[in-house]
């Protein structure tokens, strides 16, 4: 079957109506992806680990374990994140998570020393930012774009990317300057100071993907019925398991990789300075890749995208394995790694609106990440009693080199894309809707 039988040929040009009524949106997400609790605490605990280490005595493990409970906890909060936006709207929640959040992240600046603080502060970020977390911004994304709803994921999606480059060094600056603390109230400052407000001004869910025209003043009053799937037609979907199944092996592999890099390239004898320019490398194909796929995906049919782009790490761990030493070719390897991570979530995201609809996205989607945030929380786990039992880096590679294999040969198997009902107009909340004629 041709790809032009899966899906219409889309132009090679961008289309930027979409662009020019929600620029204010992918701004709002591109913030409050990079501020909130799906990436403010993960991507800034590398550098809040040895501050609150010496400043308790604790041991690197003892401290570490706290981003387990983080990442364990979400896998609940992102279910009850999701209901919340279904029922009261994406707004309400999200503007109370925001404010939230932030009094998470000064909770755990009064630590006085009690570890078991420290879990349950982590834990609760999740808690307290469900509204802030991937699902949120995604689903928001999707209702204002629909012909440029790939690259515009990709764009959102780069806040984790501006999270990792911006967040080491601001919060280095800050503990440097007033201690440990001083991180956790910058992290706490950011969205407050930041997405709060923007998100006052701005989070609109009526966009064009959703509703062809809206009266500005009934929007709190209109309920819409949105094209797709309910959740429970999703829950019980082959396809959906099937996808989760795929993408499940992928950021297995992908957190195996992320957290073992490193270690793998000293051990064989790189300097740390080298070893970390060439994991440089990682984070702008991460970047690059998200950008260049979501382009992709608006053009092509997901599943060939996401074969390619998954199928290039599975390349990377074989020249990790094969060829240990030589730096310009151990940096190409970090690129088609970073090249995939960077696609895992754009895939997700775009498939799930694609292949189940906008109707109950932020359930159906929550469900999903529950199973990815499951699998990363056990990840480390598995990947660190592997080499232990092994004494190398070895078994994971070859782990990581099947999976990415399997995963991307899983993708041709999704079939066609569903065609869904265009939503519905909006009709005002306790006004019956007019029959048909």
């Amino acid at each position: 079957m041709s790809l032009a039988a899966r899906k219409p040929r889309a132009p090679i040009a961008i289309d930027w109506t979409e662009f020019r009524l929600g620029w204010k949106i992918l701004i709002l997400a591109l913030l409050g992806i990079g501020t909130g609790a799906s990436v403010a605490p993960l991507y800034s605990f590398g550098t809040m680990v040895v501050p609150i280490q010496e400043a308790f005595g604790w041991t690197r493990g003892e401290v570490q374990a706290a981003i387990s409970f983080q990442i364990a906890a979400s896998v609940v909060a992102i279910q009850i994140g999701g209901w919340l936006n279904n029922r009261y709207g994406l707004r309400p929640v999200t503007i109370i998570s925001l404010i939230a959040l932030p009094l998470s992240f000064f909770a755990i600046s009064l630590n006085t020393g009690s570890l078991w603080q420290l879990y349950l502060g982590y834990a609760m970020l999740s808690f307290a930012g469900m509204g802030t977390m991937y699902v949120t911004w995604t689903q928001l994304t999707c209702l204002w774009f629909e012909k440029n709803r790939g690259l515009a994921l990709a764009i959102i999606l780069c806040g984790s990317g501006l999270a990792a480059l911006v967040q080491p060094s601001l919060l280095s600056w800050a503990i440097s300057n007033w201690g440990w603390r001083a991180g956790f109230w910058t992290l706490g400052l950011l969205p407050l100071l930041l997405t709060l407000p923007l998100s006052v001004l701005w989070l609109r869910s009526t966009g064009p993907a959703a509703l062809s025209a809206v009266d500005a003043k009934l929007e709190k009053r209109i309920e819409v019925s949105l094209p797709g799937m309910t959740f429970r037609e999703t829950a019980v979907s082959k396809r959906f398991w099937l996808l989760t199944f795929a993408l499940a092996l992928s950021v297995m592999a992908m957190v195996g990789m992320l957290t073992n890099m490193l270690p793998l390239m000293r051990d064989n004898g790189l300097p740390a300075d080298t070893a970390a320019r060439v994991f440089g490398a990682y984070g702008i194909s991460l970047i690059l890749g998200r950008v260049v796929v979501g382009y992709l995906l608006d053009r092509l049919w997901a599943p060939v995208v996401a074969f390619f782009v998954l199928a290039l790490p599975a390349i990377g761990c074989l020249i990790f394995f094969a060829v240990p030493t030589h730096v310009p070719t151990l940096v190409l390897a970090s690129l088609l790694v970073g090249l995939g991570a960077g696609a895992e979530m754009d895939v997700a995201t775009y498939m799930m609106a694609r292949y189940f609809g906008l109707r109950d996205y932020s359930r159906s989607f929550s469900l999903h990440l529950g199973v990815i945030s499951l699998v990363s929380a056990i990840a480390p786990i598995f990947f660190a009693v592997l080499f232990d039992r092994t004494g190398s880096y070895a078994a994971m590679l070859s782990w990581c080199t099947v999976s990415f294999g399997l995963s991307a040969l899983l993708m041709l198997t999704l079939g066609r894309y569903p065609t869904f009902a265009k939503a519905s107009e909006p009709i005002a909340v306790g006004e019956p809707a007019t029959p048909a004629s």
